[in-house]
């Protein structure tokens, strides 16, 4: 059956191809020429079963206008996308292309299969090709203020101005602001790039300027919370709390200062911290 199915491919192939005098049109215009070989395929596979024929034709009628999408992939090169993945994604466009072109319609399959190839990859730039994700609504907005800048300009004279924008596209000025900073989230600078205008070398990173996690900020609840209990201690526990962790003295020293023994001060300090512990265990709590 393969060897039938291959031969009737060749059939078609042939039997769509230009000949002689009559064909020199087709010849001229290699698009016309694959055309008419696709019609001839797509008839072809219309009239097979689904099975393994059937996707043999299938993939030569793929085969046949790969050369097609990565034309149309070619002209969304340099947005920041590689080239082989625009080529993928044309790939799909012309796969979901031959899989719904309905041949009973009477269209060429070009008029079908550019606008699909040229959808899918605009998808792509939409859904994949930004750093930070944006909500649709953002990025057709955008598109929309770039569409009708320039011819804003050319009414006013200068460039226009948010509300200009905001007038022409009957949206909020809130809106056209969104719209515009958005523009920064397609592409996301490297924390690994210079600081700078870049022409330094030994310039620091962007990285570099970030600041790090200050301990003290850990500590601020916890102070926050000792606060209002240590007001509630004795006076001469809080004054030794005070001179022993922010007077850094000993209790040595506490105790030749309030003229008092050291193990006096010991008991004090340790019943003054024991009270402060269980009543912020019970707030924590």
């Amino acid at each position: 059956m393969t060897i039938s199915v291959d031969h009737a491919i060749n059939r078609a192939l042939a039997s769509a191809a230009p000949t002689g005098a009559a064909g020199n049109g087709a010849a001229a215009n290699p698009t016309r020429a694959t055309d008419a070989q696709a019609k001839a395929l797509l008839s072809l596979m219309a009239d097979l079963p689904a099975g393994p024929d059937r996707e043999r034709v299938r993939a030569r009628l793929i085969e046949l206008y790969i050369p097609l999408a990565e034309y149309l992939a070619r002209r969304f090169r340099n947005r920041g996308e590689q080239f082989d993945d625009l080529v993928q994604v044309a790939n799909l466009g012309l796969i979901k292309s031959v899989d719904g072109y309905d041949p009973t319609r009477g269209a060429a399959f070009t008029s079908y299969a550019i606008p699909m190839i040229v959808g899918e990859l605009k998808r792509h730039f939409r859904d994949k090709g930004w750093d930070v994700r944006v909500p649709r609504r953002l990025q057709e907005l955008r598109l929309e203020i770039s569409k009708v800048s320039g011819d804003l300009a050319q009414d006013l004279g200068r460039s226009p101005t948010v509300a200009d924008l905001a007038a022409r596209l009957e949206v909020s000025e809130e809106e056209i602001i969104e719209g515009l900073d958005c523009g920064q989230a397609y592409r996301a600078l490297s924390l690994d790039a210079p600081a700078g205008d870049g022409t330094d070398p030994g310039a620091a990173g962007l990285g570099d300027l970030l600041g790090g996690e200050d301990p003290d900020m850990r500590n601020v609840e916890n102070r926050e919370a000792l606060r209002p209990l240590l007001a509630k201690l004795p006076e001469r526990e809080q004054k030794i709390i005070a001179m022993r962790f922010h007077g850094n003295l000993t209790q040595s020293q506490i105790a030749t200062e309030l003229g008092i023994s050291q193990m006096h001060v010991s008991r004090l300090l340790a019943g003054a911290l024991r009270t402060l512990r269980s009543e912020l265990t019970a707030l924590t709590d």
